[in-house]
């Protein structure tokens, strides 16, 4: 089971469904094919967007080497997870990701309404294989809390959340959404690349995705300097996800809301092992390390009893505010999704077999779509079948609800897949 695959959405989606006032704003792309390729075998056609923060921004139509190009069509979509492998998906946005969460409530939650509405019409009638998520802007929480109602009783089963919320999730601003959550079983997605988009103050401005993905291309157009290798080895891509699991599992959150799973979508999971060490490690004092041991500033005209400059380096180390540890809620409600992350699997017996979870991202082309029998094999050599079986999709059903059991019909695949 995939736990990132993308719907490929209608070009005109939104400039026929937003309210009419809305529709001069409304996120949009045009297709266009070149008489030859820029290279000898490569890509002829493309997609432009049209929004605020990536307008202009192009790229190569999504493909499937030696078969149907991928249109977003749900049987289509259900032939090409065939064709891979793949059992069951849970589906998020393609483009139209950039425009559900940004700075602009009227703005995003139109786009997210629309798009909700979409998925309810076209995919629902196949949610035993696709298992769409519904957009949720965070920009005004009752009317969050609403839309989660609504799509809840449509019958949606997921929400999506932004990487970059309006403010940190640590803070209580956001309780009636993970209450709302909760209470309607819709566990909460959160896939890379979303939010911080801002419509009011930086109109002109070059989103930061757009900028971060410019950076590669560059890169890969000329001659390689030094600082660029060193920067592009450094790599840095956990930050925002720890970030995220600090503010759920340290506001909290998952203390308060025990029965709401969070899915982090896109981020790898290599780094998790290392993390979740780190987060115990910060609020217990170490083996040798003394707990009264004392620094600061010293007031020589205050008495040794009154030296509020002073104080005792570990002694936070105690504090920790819940009965369970930071690995423990992890454990128990936190999901970080990879597609070839050898990595993350080598550490599944430190982490947990619930923390990380297999997707294809499909049908984007840094995914394994279309090779992701080749990289399943290659992550998990020499696994044991019921460590296969949970991180290759055990664990999503579990938070989705795909019948486990169901057994598919084999599928004959000719030709190059």
């Amino acid at each position: 089971m995939s736990g990132d695959s993308h719907i490929i959405e209608p070009v005109d989606l939104f400039k026929t469904r937003l309210p009419k006032q809305l529709r001069e704003r409304a996120l949009w792309e045009e297709e266009f094919t070149l008489d030859e390729p820029i290279v000898e075998g490569g890509h002829t056609e493309f997609k432009k967007l049209h929004t605020i923060g990536f307008d202009g921004w192009t790229i190569s139509k999504y493909r499937q080497i030696g078969g149907e190009t991928p249109d977003g069509d749900p049987e289509h979509i259900i032939r090409d997870m065939n064709l891979d492998g793949v059992d069951a998906s849970v589906m998020f946005p393609n483009l139209s990701l950039f425009v559900l969460f940004t700075d602009d409530h009227e703005l995003s939650m139109a786009h997210a309404r629309v798009w909700n509405d979409y998925l309810v019409e076209r995919y629902l009638p196949y949610k035993d294989r696709l298992r769409p998520t519904a957009a949720i802007p965070l920009t005004d929480i009752p009317e969050a809390v609403a839309e989660i109602e609504r799509v809840a009783r449509k019958g949606v089963g997921a929400i999506l959340l932004p990487e970059t919320p309006p403010v940190p999730y640590w803070s209580p601003h956001y309780d009636p959404v993970w209450a709302a959550a909760q209470a309607n079983g819709t566990p909460v997605f959160i896939h890379v690349a979303t939010g911080g988009v801002h419509v009011k103050d930086a109109v002109s401005e070059t989103a930061t995705t757009v900028r971060g993905l410019m950076t590669a291309v560059n890169m890969g157009k000329g001659q390689l300097t030094d600082d660029m290798v060193s920067a592009r080895t450094m790599g840095g891509g956990s930050a925002s996800p720890q970030g995220i699991i600090a503010d759920l599992v340290g506001g909290g959150v998952c203390e308060r809301f025990p029965d709401l799973h969070f899915n982090l979508i896109e981020f790898t999971a290599g780094w998790l092992v290392s993390y979740m060490g780190y987060m115990d490690k910060a609020w217990k004092t170490g083996t040798g390390q003394d707990p009264d041991w004392w620094l600061g500033f010293w007031d020589d005209d205050r008495s040794p009893k009154d030296q509020p400059a002073m104080g005792r380096l570990f002694a936070i180390n105690a504090k920790w505010p819940y009965p369970l540890k930071p690995s423990e809620y992890v454990q128990r409600q936190i999901h970080v999704q990879f597609a070839d992350d050898p990595t993350a699997v080598k550490a599944r017996h430190i982490t947990g077999l619930s923390t990380i979870m297999w997707g294809n991202d499909y049908p984007h082309a840094e995914g394994t779509f279309r090779s992701s029998a080749d990289c399943i094999a290659e992550n998990f050599e020499g696994v044991p079948d019921e460590d296969r079986a949970a991180i290759l999709g055990g664990t999503l059903a579990d938070v989705v609800h795909f019948d486990k059991t169901r057994k598919l019909a084999p599928v004959k695949v000719t030709g190059d897949v």
